[in-house]
């Protein structure tokens, strides 16, 4: 993670920018991450990211472990609420620490930059790469089942086509951030066109007095002996479908005015999540008994079969524009991870460049993309998604509980969102009943996690607390970046370059490196 020369243009050298990215003057001025992400858009990303292929496919794990459609339903409400007070303590950390990287950048501004690692390390490794791999084959099965209407499709075929998804996707998103955030509007919107088709035909059957299991004595009725264990596992499953409402703080320096359009975004967008996934479920139960829904592989597409005749292939499809677009804003935000990280000194420094053109930070897709397309080639990736599952879901409860930090650390600090304590405070709650209970249930899943996620802590100590490498490694790492840097034909974009001056001279002074590169170092490394 050791830096590698930094070469720009004469006109950013001449201009120093600002800490915050802004686009490009046609004048000349150093290249930026534009700010080209509206309402719109950001209703996107995160609405487009939450919903992904579970509610067509699989909501039948809330249900299972409920035991009940009405408790299901409870489930599902409650969840959201807590997802919506996750969101808004987010939106506070958002726009008191305006920088892209979400957690990582919350968690290493509050914690320091081993607890901002160890998040990104486990990021970097398995979460995001798996996620997206696993997203990407489910597009590809359900493209790909109807040619195969009577056997499954073949692995082989499935893996080609989620690579040629990931590959198409990395080049749209290296092409412009306008491409980008119109496919996942136009994703998000298809997504949502289905959604509202399912509630809508439910609605239509509760009109014909198709409504036996949403009656309060049928809806209570258990199928399976009440459990609290289960219970909480029905509460970590619905948890589990509205992940991906923090995406959007992963873009927060190519927001448009991210003071309003971030708060607004999330108030739009977790309340309209949770209404579809409410109504959906409403719809299915309207058209099959719980017994039905638990035997289904895909719910959406058993529903579409009862009540769609001969215009059943809409599910399907819906499904395959669903995941598409999940993928889409995956790879949009988790680069934006990566660049954050990289800029932060964490990763290696080229991923924190950006085309000289398109402002897309292409390194940071690339490594993204690469990264998926070894998954695909991994046996078995949904062993690992579960083991780091958990470190996903406490990193969570980490962020939160540094906005609580902050308040007491800097009282004083400019906060244009001011939630009350008791937000944060109740999420917590939530979030540590959760996480107790999943260490009692899998406690061997869970601390392979935390195996996975502690291999980060050598990894930091030499890549980025050691200062002092050999100049042989640096004179290495500072060739990589450069041929790197013009095959990409990228260059580091407008920075806070007036702040890191002081400590680029000393790098300078101290390891004389070939070219002059400007320290993104991070600052909590030497800090006690």
């Amino acid at each position: 993670m050791e830096k590698g020369a930094r070469h720009r243009n004469n006109t950013e050298k001449s201009h120093p920018g600002g800490s915050e990215p802004q686009e490009a003057d046609s004048g000349g001025g150093g290249v930026a991450l534009k700010k080209e992400i509206g309402l719109v858009s950001a209703c996107g990303i995160i609405v487009g990211n939450i919903i992904g292929s579970g509610i067509f496919v699989s909501p039948k794990g809330v249900l299972e472990n409920a035991g009940s459609v009405g408790l299901a339903l409870i489930v599902w409400i409650v969840t959201g609420l807590i997802t919506a007070v996750g969101a808004l303590c987010y939106a506070e950390l958002g726009v008191t620490i305006p920088k892209s990287g979400g957690d990582y950048s919350y968690v290493k501004d509050i914690f320091g930059g081993l607890a901002g690692f160890l998040r990104l390390w486990i990021a970097v490794l398995v979460i995001y790469p798996t996620n997206q791999a696993v997203i990407a084959l489910t597009f590809s099965n359900y493209v790909l089942q109807p040619l195969f209407p009577t056997c499954f499709p073949p692995e082989s075929g499935l893996r080609l086509l989620a690579a040629l998804c990931l590959l198409l996707l990395t080049w749209i998103n290296c092409s412009s951030v306008r491409w980008a955030t119109r496919v996942q509007d136009i994703f998000t919107a298809g997504k949502l066109l289905a959604l509202a088709l399912i509630i809508i035909m439910g609605v239509v059957q509760i009109c014909k007095g198709q409504y036996f299991w949403l009656e309060p004595k049928n809806a209570f009725d258990n199928f399976q002996e009440p459990d609290i264990g289960l219970i909480a596992l029905a509460f970590l499953q619905g948890s589990f479908a509205y992940g991906g409402w923090n995406f959007l703080n992963y873009v927060t320096e190519e927001l448009v005015d991210p003071y309003k359009n971030l708060p607004r975004a999330i108030f739009i967008s977790i309340p309209l999540v949770t209404f579809v996934y409410v109504f959906a479920n409403v719809a299915y139960v309207t058209a099959m008994s719980p017994q039905e829904l638990l035997a289904s592989n895909a719910v959406a597409v058993t529903f579409g079969e009862k009540l769609l005749g001969v215009m059943v292939w809409i599910m399907p499809i819906s499904v395959a524009l669903s995941t598409f677009g999940g993928v889409n804003g995956s790879l949009f935000t988790s680069s934006r991870l990566f660049f954050a990280g990289a800029r932060e000194g964490h990763l290696p420094s080229v991923l924190a460049m950006i085309h000289v053109k398109r402002c897309t930070p292409i390194p940071a897709l690339l490594f993204t993309c690469i990264s998926t397309l070894l998954m695909l080639v991994t046996g078995d990736i949904y062993t690992l998604i579960n083991y780091v599952g958990f470190i996903n879901y406490l990193f969570y409860g980490v962020t939160v509980a540094g906005q609580i930090v902050l308040r007491w650390k800097k009282p004083d600090i400019n906060r244009p969102i001011k939630v009350n304590l008791l937000f944060p405070i109740v999420y917590l709650l939530f979030w540590a009943f959760l996480l107790v209970f999943s260490l009692w249930s899998e406690p061997v899943v869970c601390g392979i996690g935390l195996a996975i996620m502690l291999t980060g802590v050598p990894v930091y100590f030499l890549g980025v607390y050691w200062k002092h490498k050999p100049r042989c490694f640096n004179k290495f790492i500072e060739l990589l970046t450069l041929v790197s840097q013009k095959m990409c034909v990228v260059v580091y974009p407008k920075g806070d370059e007036d702040q890191k001056l002081e400590e680029r001279n000393q790098d300078v002074e101290q390891q004389q490196p070939i070219c002059h590169p400007p320290a993104s170092k991070d600052k909590d490394a030497v800090e006690p």
